[in-house]
């Protein structure tokens, strides 16, 4: 049905147009003006205040003093976008998921353009087109698809989503870390490390003896500490599993006489993490003798003072890390500095221990500048060391960032040099600071070439620990070139492998031999070896099918292991021998019976393991090496187990255990 009723438009556009009435405009104008005077008398009112600090009538002016303020609004958006859009973009890009995770969606395919229809034309009146005002209706936007959101609200693909929050240690959320929490954040620290391979599961029937020799380096575990701290995980390489057990100290027994130095304590347990193995622990604790007891130290230190020394964590702290050590020294003791940089040079002359201010005050105006060049260095120091030399203890002490060019460039011949120093009685040890240039491979190399020590000074607390907490193990020796030979009873073990100590392997027939150089030990320094043993008949490994039967010994009995110690006197030459069967009688059914000692031990063995990544203890997770190791805490009267706790709980977010 069609409508007939007239169009109103129509008719008021066909109407006339009503006259103007003179008493309206009238009243219109008078308005007009009321207003205007009203206006300028309130314009003659002076200001309030400062005229300089009056109202913004404009972001811009003309040259004739107009205010434009219709330019206010638009000019002042693009304005503050201008300054918003890059702080915002940038905002955006360094919030995401990751630097290398993008969320890319495929471009929409673009839409044909629809042309709009053309307007009827009104053909029913001939009046002049006189255009009406044109009003904008808004048009409803197309609804959008979720992928194709605007920007500002964008939403995460529900195949990406969000990584979980995460507690951060109060190490990470100090130095932030680009590590992110829940990902693995290994990345190449600049750092060098010995390349070892894990220690192979050997079987007893083939080879029934394993030899190395015991050390008691633990910059390992200083090293990994400070990694782990500051959100990054160690490289493999840097976790040398010994010296991260060998970082506690152990309740041994204690060794009765200066003449007899230690006595081995060895425990057989269950394995936590596999139940078909045992672990044999073997510990040692080396002698302390009392403060009148202790021989004269003749100390050099051999300071790198190169510009990459120039960093809080190297030479401030290795200055004041020599100033807790001078505070541990006696009367008796002397000191002398060299330094290493451009130049060699002696920085104080062979002084008593006990003129602290002049020894003190040498430390103090060391600075660190120069290339890493001491053509001198290495020999100025040992010279230093026989010109001092004393009825005791003669160390050459070097402390560096890892810049080893201290005058010998060759590292073969460098260590030759030390080597032959050592046999005329001057042992080197060698204290590493910071990170980023750290030499760890050949630190290791000139400490254990040395007969000396090599620790990891990653903050103050790691220096009160080494040198003075363990002063007397750092110094003073008691025994020289250890050695420790097991020999498996095949008849009640049939594999086993030794838990670390993979660069400290000695041959078979290296263990009787005493011109070949091994470990020593310091006063107080205790000392312990793992190894996973697999009891007869529950080898991983198939038997022969062609094997001989004649492996047995003649006389087994139930030991299941015989355990020697090779070790020399300081200042001896011939070593001594001791031995000791290992019997059921140290066998225990349950690790938790085996003691605290036990327990920890093999909590930081699965720990080391783990992060590692290594082929055995991998079935453990974090949460149970931490269990292990908080039953284990004791009296710890240093806090050194509660803060290894703190550092499985930070191994366990970097590397969370695989579902």
């Amino acid at each position: 049905m069609t409508d007939h009723r007239p169009d109103p438009f129509d008719q008021l556009r066909n109407a006339p147009a009503p006259r103007p009435r003179d008493a309206a405009k009238a009243a219109a104008l008078a308005a007009a003006r009321a207003a205007f005077e009203a206006e300028t008398e309130k314009s003659k009112i002076p200001a309030k205040g400062n005229p300089a600090a009056r109202r913004l009538m404009s972001i811009f002016a003309s040259f004739k003093r107009i205010s434009i303020m219709d330019m206010r609004v638009p000019i002042g958006t693009a304005a503050i976008a201008l300054l918003v859009l890059p702080l915002g973009w940038q905002l955006y890009s360094s919030t995401a998921l990751s630097p290398t995770q993008s969320v890319s969606r495929p471009a929409p395919a673009p839409q044909p353009v629809e042309e709009a229809e053309p307007a009827p034309v009104d053909t029913r009146s001939e009046a002049p087109a006189v255009a009406p005002p044109v009003t904008t209706m808004p048009v409803a936007p197309e609804p959008m698809l979720e992928s194709e959101a605007a920007p500002s609200m964008m939403r995460i693909p529900s195949a990406v989503p969000p990584p979980p929050a995460a507690p951060i240690t109060l190490a990470q959320d100090s130095a932030m870390s680009p590590a992110y929490i829940g990902t693995s954040a290994t990345e190449p620290s600049g750092d060098e490390f010995t390349s070892f391979d894990e220690q192979r599961l050997k079987i007893a029937a083939e080879e029934p003896v394993s030899t190395f020799s015991l050390d008691v380096d633990t910059a390992s575990y200083s090293y990994v500490r400070r990694q782990l701290e500051d959100g990054f995980v160690p490289e493999p390489d840097a976790v040398r599993i010994e010296e991260l057990i060998n970082y506690f100290p152990y309740d041994y027994p204690a060794a009765p006489s200066a003449d007899m130095p230690f006595k081995p304590t060895v425990k057989v347990f269950p394995t936590p993490w596999n139940d078909k193995t045992e672990i044999m622990a073997i510990g040692i604790r080396g002698y302390a003798p009392p403060a009148e007891a202790i021989p004269p130290s003749n100390l050099v230190f051999l300071i790198d003072t190169s510009g990459s020394m120039d960093e809080p964590d190297k030479l401030p702290l290795l200055k004041r890390s020599f100033a807790l050590l001078l505070d541990q020294l006696s009367d008796k003791d002397t000191v002398s500095i060299v330094t290493y940089a451009g130049s060699a040079g002696v920085a104080l002359e062979p002084t008593s221990a006990s003129d602290k201010a002049k020894i003190l005050s040498a430390l103090d105006e060391l600075g660190a500048g120069g290339s890493t060049a001491g053509a001198e260095g290495i020999e100025l120091a040992y010279r230093l060391a026989e010109q001092g030399k004393v009825d005791g203890t003669n160390r050459v002490i070097l402390a560096t960032d890892g810049d080893f060019n201290v005058g010998i460039d060759d590292p073969k011949a460098l260590e030759q040099f030390i080597t032959k120093k050592r046999q005329s009685g001057i042992s080197l040890s060698v204290l590493g600071f910071g990170r980023g240039n750290l030499d760890d491979a050949t630190m290791q190399a000139l400490a254990q070439n040395g007969n000396g020590n090599a620790s990891y000074l990653s903050n103050f607390a790691e220096a009160k620990k080494v040198l003075v907490e363990e002063v007397g193990g750092t110094l003073h020796t008691i025994a020289q070139d250890v050695k420790v030979q097991v020999e498996f009873n095949p008849a009640l073990v049939s594999e086993y492998r030794l838990i670390g100590y993979e660069t400290r392997h000695l041959n078979r027939e290296d263990f009787n031999n005493d011109a070949v150089d091994a470990g020593d030990i310091g006063a107080g320094h205790t000392v312990t070896a793992l190894y996973e043993i697999t009891p007869a008949g529950e080898g991983q490994v198939d038997p022969l099918r062609y094997g001989s039967e004649t492996t047995q010994p003649a006389a087994s009995g139930d030991e299941l292991a015989f355990l020697k110690i090779r070790y020399k006197l300081p200042g001896e030459s011939v070593s001594q021998l001791i031995e000791q069967p290992v019997t059921p009688s140290v066998a225990y059914d349950d690790i938790a019976v085996a003691g605290i000692d036990a327990q920890f031990a093999t909590a930081v063995a699965a720990f080391g393991q783990k992060l590692r990544g290594s082929a055995y203890g991998s079935d453990m997770t974090w949460a149970e090496i931490e269990a292990l190791a908080r039953s284990a805490r004791g009296m710890d009267e240093g806090g050194y187990r509660a803060e290894f706790v703190r550092l499985v709980r930070d191994a366990a977010m970097l590397e969370p255990d695989a579902e």
